[in-house]
């Protein structure tokens, strides 16, 4: 298997198979990421990728899972995805799950009728990285699509029958009023949206970004723990969705915590408040607390 890079995943694809299909980002602008900066985008040569699939399944011989990366493998054309997906589960007679990074742009740009082929091919599940409801934080980080853009990407996965995946990004509004207002909108998009999964991670502020130059010029600062978990009660208590499945266990976050909404939603709630009441470090993540 051949990857050019750094190869990055969602925690829930610890366990897949990492196929490569496209090198970098489409929008690689966002001011907080830093996952593709050493990297152009292109889409590596379909006969590249069966390739590699024939290497994984002489050195695997069956798999469960696999993950198409990098950082944007839906903006591929639909048929040479179908192509793989078809390769993938000639390969794989195990293979149950098929997981991808999808960006809001490249989703509305697929007609439906090409997410619902997808689907039926094998695509399992999308990552979507929504960061924040709030439009003009949206706007701020360059995420490249409006508040109504992101809603009608998630739901158009949604309604191709693909299981979908968001992350939401705490403290980045920085320490200031707004973090409030971030909070709130976040839980009013995941509300319109209503996927399957959300996934809170907190920001990192990473070297060579536009967030962490501002943060060296003292334009922006990061929350400081407990302001960050007050932030994710007021984004779960805001929370209206049905059947999704909450967590805050990436290595970023102080507090792991999943969940179903609404059903622990009131448990959730209640683990937060305990340990802002507490106010005591301790009983914070140590992993990531010492690299602080």
């Amino acid at each position: 298997m051949r990857y050019e890079g750094n190869i990055f995943r969602p925690p829930s694809e610890a366990r897949s198979y990492i196929l490569q299909c496209t090198v970098g980002c489409t929008h690689n602008r966002c001011t907080f990421c830093g996952m593709y900066k050493d990297k152009k985008y292109r889409v590596k040569p379909l006969e590249e990728i069966k390739t590699d699939i024939r290497m994984a399944g002489n050195y695997y011989g069956d798999l469960e899972k696999v993950f198409l990366a990098d950082g944007d493998a839906l903006a591929m054309d639909t048929a040479d995805l179908l192509e793989i997906l078809a390769d993938l589960r000639k390969t794989f007679s195990g293979l149950r799950h098929i997981g991808i990074y999808a960006s809001p742009d490249s989703i509305l740009k697929k007609e439906i009728s090409e997410l619902t082929a997808l689907k039926s091919a094998g695509l399992t599940i999308a990552y979507l990285g929504v960061e924040t409801g709030d439009p003009e934080l949206l706007r701020e980080i360059r995420k490249g699509v409006t508040y109504e853009e992101m809603v009608e990407a998630g739901k158009k996965i949604r309604q191709a029958g693909i299981l979908l995946s968001v992350t939401v990004l705490l403290g980045l509004a920085g320490r200031t009023p707004r973090a409030v207002d971030h909070a709130v909108n976040t839980a009013r998009i995941c509300n319109e949206i209503n996927p399957d999964y959300i996934g809170a991670l907190t920001l990192m502020l990473v070297p060579r970004t536009e967030l962490y130059r501002k943060m060296e010029r003292k334009e922006f600062e990061l929350p400081e723990p407990f302001e960050i978990l007050d932030e994710m009660r007021i984004m779960i208590q805001h929370m209206e969705v049905q059947g999704t499945e909450f967590r805050s266990n990436h290595a970023s976050n102080y507090l792991p915590i999943k969940g179903r909404l609404p059903d622990d939603k009131e448990k959730m709630l209640k683990l937060i408040n305990d340990i802002i009441a507490k106010n005591d470090r301790r009983y914070l993540r140590p992993d990531y607390l010492r690299a602080l």
